[in-house]
């Protein structure tokens, strides 16, 4: 994670009009530099009048590192779904999609690249550098809707309005949820400054339970292997004979590494459970390790919304099947996927509240920032941002929603954890939890 986000000021605060007019300039030379990093749903350009709405999701891929393709392809099969339906209040929805390539530089071209178009606001995106990509966009007005949360940035910055509770949510209900069925809890995270963030996290939710800090461990985030790691887990979370301990990586991308080596590691510690956060894990990655026989089976793992099976994403699977239906990118179970949905959900009815009105980056933000309430089909609570939400007092101004839904690994499937652990049926709201973390 990153620090909180300082306005730049690098960027004249212009009129719309005028801001539209000098970005515009370079938007044809500035999208060839991406090369295939850019793409758009055809169609004319413009976000007023009575042209296409015009707005852009970007997520890496093809990478090294994290991708996220399911977001702009999700973001893609929305529009041409929507269009065909008649569009957002009779005007069509106009999608750029860009590749930030998971570097800085990328995630800012990507970011000036949005101004210079004039969209009005960014949509269910992923990009770890918000330091990058935020200046740029609050310079040119644009609201940020529905970020993967992978970034304190997200949930600090004033024209950003995100619908998950990103780590910090995950994190600490997962240190609420293993309170009570957990022994000794062990947690490997990375050995960097982001990594330092995570303990208090987990450690806000085991405390609440009445249950002791996690043992904290450092692993290096870019190993290829962590045998050492996973014996010193091991050991910590069996040292409780009466009571099944836990260990719970979260190293993003590098816990599968982990597990590889937790696998050949556990035999002498049958009795150990993991635990730990989606994004770090999802079904695919279950299925990919040996699903019920795999090292995931028994885990309690966090995630922001109801697991894929859920009839609440009927909505989403139908859009899927009828516009991108075969698209291998789209994967209703992908908490990127499912975010973008959400945030597009946003989008829609802030649009629809705007009715007959000029649709730019301007009105939509302050239709956002008038109080709007927006449901979800019960995905997410209902969303509305205030000024400052309930967690601005420890670091989190723009974090509204911090419920957590409570899934486990059975016959090598996500379901949804039950007999009173999370509360009913897994789900939980953390923010109290919060209030009382020691961020400091």
């Amino acid at each position: 994670m990153t620090g909180r986000h300082t306005r730049s000021t690098f960027f004249p605060h212009f009129s719309r009009s005028v801001r539209a007019t000098l970005l515009s300039v370079g938007a044809a030379a500035l999208c060839a530099s991406f090369a295939a990093g850019c793409g758009a749903i055809p169609g004319a350009t413009g976000g007023s009048g009575d042209g296409p709405i015009k707005v852009m999701t970007w997520a890496p891929q093809d990478t090294d590192a994290t991708n996220k393709p399911g977001m702009p392809a999700m973001a893609r099969a929305y529009a041409k779904w929507i269009n065909s339906h008649g569009g957002i209040n009779g005007r069509k929805l106009r999608v750029l999609t860009c590749n930030d390539h998971n570097d800085s530089v990328g995630a800012a071209k990507c970011a000036r690249w949005a101004a210079a178009e004039d969209v009005v606001a960014v949509v269910g995106s992923y990009s770890q550098f918000g330091d990058s990509y935020l200046a740029p966009l609050e310079s040119a007005g644009i609201p940020y809707i529905g970020g993967y949360g992978v970034t304190k940035d997200e949930f600090t910055g004033s024209m950003s309005y995100p619908v998950n509770g990103g780590q910090p949510v995950l994190l600490a209900g997962l240190g609420r949820a293993l309170a009570a069925p957990c022994g000794p809890v062990a947690l490997i995270r990375p050995d960097s400054i982001a990594g330092d963030e995570l303990p208090p996290l987990l450690d806000s939710g085991l405390k609440a339970g009445g249950h002791p800090a996690a043992n904290d461990q450092l692993a290096a985030e870019d190993a290829t292997e962590y045998g050492d790691q996973a014996q010193q887990a091991l050991r910590y979370a069996s040292r409780d004979a009466a009571r099944r301990g836990c260990a719970v990586p979260a190293l993003g991308d590098r816990t599968d590494t982990f597990m590889d080596s937790f696998r050949r590691a556990r035999e002498g510690f049958p009795t150990v459970r993991t635990a730990t956060t989606i994004g770090s894990v999802d079904q695919t990655v279950i299925n990919a390790t040996g699903g019920a026989s795999g090292p995931y089976e028994g885990a309690y793992i966090t995630s922001w919304y109801p697991v894929a099976s859920d009839p609440r994403w009927d909505p989403m699977k139908k859009v899927i099947n009828e516009e991108a239906f075969g698209d291998n990118d789209i994967d209703p179970a992908d908490a990127g996927v499912q975010t973008t949905w959400i945030a597009y959900t946003v989008l829609k009815a802030a649009v629809e509240k705007i009715g007959s009105g000029e649709v730019t980056a301007d009105s939509v933000r302050h239709i956002l920032d008038d109080g709007l309430k927006i449901t979800t089909g019960g995905l997410t609570p209902t969303l509305s941002w205030p000024y400052e939400s309930k967690l601005a007092s420890v670091g989190f101004p723009r974090l509204v929603n911090a419920a957590v839904n409570l899934q486990v690994v059975q016959g090598g499937r996500l379901v949804a954890a039950r007999n009173g652990i999370g509360g009913r049926d897994g789900n939980m709201d953390v923010t109290r939890t919060l209030e009382n973390a020691d961020l400091s």
